[in-house]
């Protein structure tokens, strides 16, 4: 039979739309289910607060009565303004291994994004930085984790068939946790601080650290990270929807802010224990009993996932990215971690990718933003 494609315009088709993957990826061992209520919060029109400025579409896939793909294809007008490119995005992007279906998803997100007067399109990516963005190109045996996309090996091959070409990569890197911290590092470190004033913020719960610094460390994300691909800035509106969101779960012993003497934020680290194996075991549901699986994650982590680290840029090359991660290590080191997961880096971003060069690590996951000219 051919393949249909349908928009998706209820409440119904989006939860069929975000359960899509579970079908899809069901007894693969590496595949992480994601948060769903981060899935609802994020494609709702009356949740997100980027729709402010931004625009979405999502579609569905389907062939012999069953869904068998989606797609979302996602404008940002502060992209275009900001880099000056009349780019779509594509994202939340699934399908069977069958180059027909892939081929009915994208021409409708490419219909769609012409219709808008759109030049090009590019993906996987969200609506911010913030969002899962790169599709996974090497690493498909390994586990995933949950601020990063996992995807079956095939995806690539359909894409490339359909002219979609590289962008920019991402790499990810398995680090494991030394034995202890070296002596001379702890006293570099703490000369650093020191000499430049600073402390590290000494907060009793996550509750006040959203309170005292999570605005602060969101204006450094949107400086530290302004130069980095497809990143744009970040509304009030948004920065209170992630605080409200994400900050309330943070690990104190895995989040390392650095203040000055007017504890102003002037760098910080954010690290979790893996949920991966929790999140499986939940399939993304925090209840009825979701909540158990993860609760024991973060108490007894093996793991660690790497998030977010960004300093000030006055303060840039003043050792204070490596002070953070040894600040974190310490604590993995007392907690019997044994390795961490990083987020996705730049493949030219050498000052974050040297930060690893301490540790023995290896490289084990890339991901890829392609791109496709539309006229």
């Amino acid at each position: 039979m051919a393949v249909t494609i349908t928009q998706v315009t209820s409440k119904s088709d989006l939860r069929k739309f975000i359960m899509f993957p579970f079908s899809l990826y069901k007894g693969n061992d590496c595949w992480v289910p994601p948060l769903l209520f981060d899935e609802y919060n994020t494609l709702r029109k009356d949740k997100n607060p980027a729709f402010e400025n931004a625009e979405a579409e999502y579609w569905l896939a389907w062939k012999d009565g069953k869904i068998v793909g989606r797609i979302a294809g996602i404008i940002v007008y502060k992209a275009i303004e900001k880099w000056g490119h009349k780019n779509a995005r594509f994202g939340w992007v699934d399908f069977i291994d069958d180059r027909e279906v892939s081929q009915a998803l994208f021409n409708t997100v490419e219909a769609w994004a012409r219709s808008k007067g759109m030049e090009g399109i590019q993906g996987p990516m969200g609506f911010t930085d913030l969002d899962k963005e790169g599709m996974l190109v090497e690493g498909f045996n390994e586990l995933g984790t949950l601020p990063m996309i996992y995807n079956h090996p095939y995806y690539k091959d359909h894409l490339e068939a359909l002219g979609y070409v590289k962008d920019v990569d991402w790499l990810e890197f398995e680090v494991k946790a030394p034995k202890e911290i070296p002596e001379k590092v702890r006293r570099v470190n703490e000369l650093i601080l020191k000499r430049s004033n600073l402390h590290l913020a000494q907060a009793k719960s996550a509750r006040e650290v959203s309170k005292k610094y999570a605005h602060q460390i969101f204006d450094i994300i949107d400086e530290a990270y302004a130069h980095l691909y497809g990143t744009v800035p970040l509304s009030k509106k948004q920065v209170d929807a992630y605080i409200k969101q994400y900050l309330g779960f943070i690990n104190l012993r895995y989040t390392k802010i650095i203040v000055d003497e007017s504890d102003r934020v002037v760098g910080f680290g954010i690290a979790m224990p893996s949920l991966s194996r929790a999140l499986q075991k939940a399939q993304g549901r925090l209840f009825p009993f979701g909540w158990i699986h993860i609760l024991k994650a973060l108490q007894h982590p093996k793991i660690v996932d790497l998030y977010l680290v960004g300093v000030r840029k006055e303060y840039v090359g003043r050792g204070l990215n490596a002070l953070l991660m040894a600040e974190i290590t310490k604590n993995a080191i007392e907690d019997g971690v044994e390795k961490a997961e990083t987020a996705g880096e730049l493949e030219t971003n050498t000052a974050v990718i040297s930060m690893w060069d301490a540790y023995e690590k290896r490289q084990h996951k890339r991901r890829r933003a392609y791109i496709k000219k539309l006229v």
